[in-house]
């Protein structure tokens, strides 16, 4: 355990960069224990353990999921129903490094394929709510049992969202144009070269995507951190406040952001005392409920199917808020 402890240390917490910065940051004449000076070291510390984690974890991730392009995951779950397609279609959601509004393009190719609704919406919320880079980063950030625990409860919702919206009998609720697009049957296997340049693509492409919400969340953790109470994170987000789950789901929602930008948020407003369950349903808000997705959902769905599945996404995030909350001594 020592040993597991020491490589959790140094290579997803990175404590070494964190001395590393803090001695920087003394170094140029400011004092890691004031509020200009801590923000400087969270910033900097954060951002460059972000990037570094973000860049390895993306471009193993890509690699593992150049053997699973759209056309065979779609074939893989094609002719499956019941339970275990809906489970199938969460987890293979998870090895896709998608935001919601790139998720969407495939949910549409594979509502064309015929593949019933309850998988298609089981993939739609998984995809963006979970994957495994959000697991290494919130193992670094916070610890193993809350990332674990953040990912079983978003394929939870996945898989139950994905059951009820199949089992309320609304295909007809799809826009027609879906119904006709066209489908490709193409399912070229690449060369070990080919994989590797994949995946290094995508790094390039989801870094050069994300990168401003990064900053921008790190900024804000910065501020939390250092510049405002605890007793006013306390009073508005706590755990013992009725109204901090729906708070925080109602606050995620018009933020648009991949995990990767709500982690320091998350881990300054834990930090400062915000209950686990209240910073779960804002993370899953942010990257289930952001409003561009819930646009262009609307584009492919007609309005009573987005209606059951804000419904049943946000009280799926509610539930796992307030759950969580409660469970919090276990965690923390």
């Amino acid at each position: 355990m020592s040993l597991f402890g020491w490589l959790n240390d140094q290579l997803l917490r990175m404590q070494w960069l964190s001395d590393l910065v803090t001695s920087s940051v003394s170094a140029v004449g400011l004092d890691p224990a004031t509020r200009l000076g801590g923000s400087v070291q969270f910033f900097v510390y954060d951002v460059l353990k972000i990037f570094l984690l973000l860049s390895v974890l993306i471009f193993a991730i890509s690699y593992v999921q150049s053997f699973f392009p759209p056309e065979r995951t779609r074939r893989i779950l094609g002719g499956r129903s019941g339970l275990w397609a809906n489970t199938l279609a969460a987890l293979l959601g998870t090895i896709t490094p998608f935001c919601s509004c790139s998720s969407i393009p495939i949910f549409i190719g594979f509502t064309a394929a015929g593949l019933p609704l309850a998988i298609t919406f089981s993939f739609l919320i998984s995809s963006p709510l979970v994957d495994l880079a959000s697991v290494i980063l919130l193992a670094s950030i916070f610890s193993w049992p809350i990332a674990l625990a953040y990912v079983a409860v978003g394929l939870v919702i996945a898989v139950v969202g994905g059951t009820l919206i199949g089992r309320a009998g609304m295909e007809d609720q799809v826009a027609d144009f879906v119904r006709t697009t066209p489908v490709s049957d193409t399912d070229q296997s690449m060369t070990r070269a080919e994989r590797l340049a994949f995946a290094r693509d995508q790094v390039t492409e989801i870094v050069h995507r994300v990168w401003p919400y990064i900053l921008i969340g790190v900024g804000i953790g910065a501020v939390i951190h250092n510049w405002i109470p605890a007793t006013t994170i306390t009073a508005l987000l706590g755990q013992g406040n009725w109204w901090s789950v729906p708070l925080a789901t109602l606050i995620g929602i018009p933020m648009y952001a991949d995990i990767f930008g709500t982690l320091p948020i998350a881990e300054a407003l834990v930090t400062k005392g915000a209950g686990l369950g209240t910073v779960l349903a804002f993370m899953m808000a942010v990257t289930a409920l952001s409003l561009p997705s819930i646009i262009m959902l609307r584009r492919v769905v007609k309005t009573p199917l987005l209606v059951l599945f804000l419904v049943v996404v946000t009280g799926g995030i509610l539930g796992i808020g307030v759950l969580f909350n409660a469970l919090t001594p276990l965690f923390l």
